[in-house]
């Protein structure tokens, strides 16, 4: 894909804009879309489950025991209950610490809803395992497919017929001086906002050590394309095409009506500088972990090295989902 300078909320670059034009019209996947692995390589299905999922333990039983009839071992988290499945329906599901189940096995499932997703996408680290989801929670942009259709979905998988769809990961340290006080990676977005109770804040954007602009704003978004349909579209962000190359950085209610949000290439290093002294300011990861914030603590956010492997159908429209979910034309 050709490079990307800047680009503002309502336009893009043409190179750009024939790419989507391309893929829409011919209706292939992306480049980043590959196929999936063969059955004879899926021998081990991890399984990562909803938390307070009373029917769980049910599908997990009827799982265990359709995969086992075609000699696929499950493999599950501690958190699933081992003993009380064990108990209340005999089934047996072997148990790995969450570092591990990447690594142990050849395909993940997830019982859940978006949020354990996402979730499941921070915990699996640098391994590129793919990752289907199965949707017991609300919207299901990611975790696509209904629980009715859990076997037929992995019946096509074992067969082939589905696809994998490469997503965007960023990489993000907080740094406080010379002291790196942590690193991980998100699926969604990095946003750095104010409590409840405090006052307008300022922060600093840089873009490959660049300045961008002194935001004067409750917060700051910075999304990837999975993201742009979450915070970042409810602070009046763009929606972002899946597949494409780009960041998003969006201020949340700017004091300054003319700052907008803007789309950058994804290759980009994007650090954020918060300003304010004697403010309640968190940076949130994913919606799921915070950290809070000092005057001059510094964000820095990169590409990941590994993306968010997603199975899907082969004919998925990625505008279905929008209407569907967005209510578009409702």
């Amino acid at each position: 894909m050709a490079p990307m300078g800047m680009l503002s909320f309502w336009r893009c670059t043409n190179s750009v804009d024939t790419q989507i034009r391309t893929q829409i019209s011919s209706g292939a996947f992306p480049s980043n879309t590959r196929k999936l692995m063969e059955q004879a390589s899926i021998k081990r299905i991890g399984v990562v489950v909803k938390p307070q999922q009373p029917d769980a333990l049910e599908t997990l039983c009827r799982l265990a025991a359709w995969l086992n009839e075609r000699g696929i071992r499950l493999i599950g988290l501690a958190e699933i209950g081992h003993e009380q499945i064990k108990q209340k329906t005999g089934c047996d599901v072997e148990i790995v610490k969450d570092e591990q189940l990447a690594s142990s096995v050849d395909l993940i499932l997830v019982l859940g809803g978006d949020g354990t997703m996402i979730a499941t996408a921070r915990m699996i680290g640098d391994t590129e395992v793919p990752v289907i989801g199965v949707n017991y929670g609300g919207l299901g942009y990611l975790a696509e497919f209904p629980i009715d259709e859990l076997f037929s979905a992995l019946e096509a998988i074992l067969s082939g017929q589905y696809k994998v769809q490469e997503r965007v990961m960023l990489a993000v340290e907080l740094w406080r001086g010379e002291e790196l006080i942590t690193r991980n990676r998100v699926l969604n977005d990095v946003v750095v906002n104010k409590s409840a109770l405090a006052r307008i804040i300022e922060i600093e954007a840089y873009l490959n050590s660049q300045i961008v602009n002194l935001f004067r704003a409750d917060g700051l978004i910075v999304a990837t394309p999975t993201g742009s349909t979450a915070y970042n579209l409810s602070a009046g962000g763009p929606v972002i095409y899946p597949s494409m190359n780009a960041v998003v950085i969006t201020p949340i209610c700017p004091f300054t009506l003319s700052n907008r949000p803007i789309v950058v290439p994804d290759e980009s290093s994007i650090e954020v500088r918060l300003m304010t002294d004697k403010e309640e300011v968190a940076l949130t990861l994913d919606g799921q972990v915070g950290f809070p914030l000092e005057v001059n603590d510094r964000i820095v956010i990169s590409k990941s090295d590994t993306s968010f492997n997603l199975v899907q159908p082969p004919n998925r429209n990625y505008f279905d989902v929008l209407r569907d979910k967005l209510k578009w034309g409702r």
